[in-house]
């Protein structure tokens, strides 16, 4: 799995950032323990949900 930056996430919608989420986490779910892909889906998971909490504190 390829690591998703904030860079990436900035042109995202809510909806799409949402979507990508549950995408990431299933990718999370199905990777291998110490894994290269493990790590990517878990930063990932990071930098989408900061994104979103950005979002949410600036309404």
């Amino acid at each position: 799995m390829k690591l998703i930056t904030r860079y990436d996430l900035a042109s995202k919608s809510e909806c799409e950032l949402r979507g990508l989420y549950h995408t990431v986490f299933n990718a999370l779910v199905q990777s291998a323990p110490q894994s290269a892909d493990r790590r990517n889906a878990l930063a990932s998971l990071e930098n989408i949900s900061r994104e979103l909490n950005q979002r949410c504190g600036n309404q």
